[in-house]
């Protein structure tokens, strides 16, 4: 406790001043969940706040507000932490490769506290919006929505008039593990790691994440085991819509893929050329998760048996969704389509 809190403690207590009593039970209260001594979120400048923790200092209090972060968390060890700073912790964690010794320094936290203070806040995030990458039940994937997404990419071009977006695989590499280094290790990346297949709409979100499967195993196979198209058939209702996917996928009432041969004629080489420069929208957004929440791209600390690596993933792309609604992002200036607010891709608005 700080001098000052001891001051006025005695004071309270000798005086009976309750004002004093009170300012000292607050004093008291701060100091227990803020134990940094190195940390102060007010003090850090606005200019550099993006950089450290991938949002603008006048958005942080939004985003805590809106992924339901309680004022005060209590770890598994039963210490407890300001959730803004728990917050800011998985921010900074995820936003480049640091060391919990690294962190320390920043926080004035032990490594140990940070590391609870980390998986909690995962936790915390993947629990409560892990349907936003699983179910198409929500209000920004209505008819209407997506009759505006087939619409945008109509007018940059594409050949297909009912196209609402854009589905692709991506191996997440990882460190070679101790076990069942054949099941994750993928021959065509020359890599370990685990797949995940996502689904990106005109407006830059990613709309749908299946995974995790080992990393040895084909687009075709994910597709297949993640039952999306049969999913997306009954959301869509008998309206005809499609998502484009590359040559890996199969044809399906719900998919179209290229042409695929050695003799193919003119126009159909010409549809291939226009939907591959759209398609690689989706590899933007693969590219901007890995960029921004750079700690889940550093595979040499990714130990798929030692660590959640599969929730951090989850949790750096509802983060990567969450940015582009505050600030949109290349394929949503693009295509020139609005994301969701951070409110409505947040708070859960299904269509039922």
């Amino acid at each position: 406790m700080s001098t000052l809190s001891s001051s006025l403690i005695k004071l309270g207590v000798l005086t009976g001043d309750c004002d004093a009593f009170l300012l000292a039970a607050a004093a008291k209260r701060i100091n227990k969940f803020n134990k940094s001594t190195f940390f102060c979120f007010d003090e850090i400048e606005v200019s550099r706040f993006k950089l450290d923790f991938r949002f603008e200092k006048a958005d942080i209090l939004r985003l805590k507000s809106e992924l339901r972060v309680p004022d005060v968390l209590k770890m598994p060890n039963r210490t407890e932490f300001s959730g803004l700073i728990c917050l800011c912790v998985m921010l900074r964690r995820l936003a480049y490769p640091n060391r919990l010794s690294d962190l320390q320094k920043y926080f004035g936290f032990s490594p140990q506290d940070l590391s609870y203070i980390f998986n909690s806040m995962i936790n915390h995030v993947y629990g409560n919006f892990y349907h936003l990458l699983t179910s198409l039940q929500l209000w920004w994937l209505s008819l209407e929505h997506l009759k505006e997404f087939s619409g945008a990419l109509v007018r940059k071009g594409c050949p297909i008039p009912s196209c609402i977006g854009f589905i692709d695989g991506t191996l997440h590499k990882t460190c070679r593990p101790t076990r069942s280094q054949q099941e994750v290790y993928s021959g065509h990346k020359r890599s370990h790691g685990l797949k995940y297949q996502s689904v990106v709409t005109p407006n830059g979100m990613v709309a749908n994440l299946y995974g995790p499967i080992p990393g040895r195993r084909h687009d075709s196979y994910m597709l297949h085991e993640s039952g999306l198209l049969d999913k997306l058939a009954v959301h869509l209702g008998g309206q005809e819509m499609y998502l484009y996917g590359d040559s890996g996928y199969p044809l399906h009432r719900s998919l179209i893929t290229p042409h695929i041969g050695n003799q193919l004629s003119d126009q159909q080489k010409l549809f291939n050329l226009t939907m591959s420069k759209l398609r690689v929208c989706v590899e933007w957004e693969f590219g901007e998760i890995d960029k921004q929440f750079t700690f889940i791209d550093f595979k040499k600390n990714l130990k798929i048996f030692l660590q959640p690596v599969s929730k951090y993933y989850f949790v750096a792309t509802i983060l990567k969704n969450c940015q582009n609604c505050l600030y949109e992002c290349q394929t949503s200036k693009y295509f020139g389509v609005k994301p969701p607010t951070l409110e409505e891709y947040l708070r859960n608005q299904n269509l039922n």
